[in-house]
């Protein structure tokens, strides 16, 4: 059509993930559908993930997001997965315990497709969604009745990544958290699994509450101090407000303003080329190569 912009998909399988959402056997009703499967087991579902998946990798997908209130470590059977998804199903109630086995589960089968396709996975984590039920009720999820969560994960992220880790299915990670007091778990959490590639695992950007002036610096703060800001992939936007595509010009300000100051106190070099070349980087390059977006 002449347009000039590739914009390519993203794979986001949250629906597929929340098992205790009373939608949840409508929407795998649509997915056997789609994917033109059907799905009687969980089994029967990955599959039709892993058909979707494909169709995603073909039209030039490139890395999935999960939005989660926090990671999962409960132990599971293959078994137990089965009879949870059947209960699901039916409609029958399930137990805290075994949603949490679930997600793990299925967030670690999404991993494996992510790292057996080459993507790059996202995980944003801490927010409380939906408080208000009776706006739930009238106007539906993710109705601007959400906030920041507090959960203590950072054992079960360390469980989770290491457990994939030593599958080799550990494929480029971005973290991000909702909450600030979590920043520095996550900046501490990254060198944990680097390898392979450089900056493999990341600290995503200030995002949702914290992409303003306070939210985006304090998390910019955070990876320099205890992580590498050099290989950051920098800023992100919600492509579906384009509205909200300035997002990245006033990042591009706010970094270069606090690499400016730091040269004023004499906390980094003078040096122009060395600092243009970062910004150059962090704004742009970085990410280029990190997506593989060639």
């Amino acid at each position: 059509s002449g347009f000039e912009i590739k914009m390519i998909p993203a794979w986001r399988p949250d629906k597929a993930m929340n098992i205790e959402k009373p939608e949840f056997a409508d929407y795998v009703k649509q997915l056997a559908a789609v994917a033109d499967v059907d799905i009687n087991t969980f089994q029967d579902m990955v599959d039709a993930l892993q058909k979707r998946h494909d169709f995603f990798s073909e039209n030039g997908c490139k890395l999935s997001d999960h939005g989660i209130e926090e990671f999962y470590d409960e132990e599971y059977t293959d078994s137990q997965i089965e009879t949870i998804f059947a209960k699901a199903l039916s409609g029958q109630s399930l137990s805290d315990f075994e949603v949490r086995q679930y997600k793990n589960c299925f967030l670690t089968v999404m991993a494996e497709m992510d790292a057996d396709a080459g993507w790059t996975q996202q995980f944003h984590y801490g927010a409380i969604r939906d408080n208000n039920t009776k706006m739930y009720n009238q106007l539906g999820p993710d109705t601007g009745f959400d906030s920041i969560g507090e959960f203590n994960t950072a054992r079960a992220m360390s469980h989770f990544l290491n457990k994939l880790n030593m599958e080799g299915k550990l494929t480029r990670t971005i973290l991000y958290t909702l909450n600030p007091c979590a920043n520095e778990v996550i900046a501490t959490m990254l060198g944990n699994f680097q390898g392979g590639e450089p900056g493999k695992i990341q600290f995503g950007s200030g995002w949702w509450f914290n992409d303003q002036l306070d939210g985006m610096t304090r998390q910019i703060n955070a990876l320099s101090v205890l992580g590498l800001l050099s290989r950051f992939v920098g800023m992100l936007t919600d492509s579906r407000s384009f509205l909200s595509y300035p997002r990245h010009e006033y990042f591009r300000r706010l970094l270069c303003n606090i690499l400016g100051n730091d040269v004023e106190k004499g906390l980094l070099p003078n040096d122009h080329e060395i600092l243009s070349r970062m910004v150059e980087d962090i704004s742009y390059n970085n990410a280029k190569r990190y997506f593989k977006f060639y």
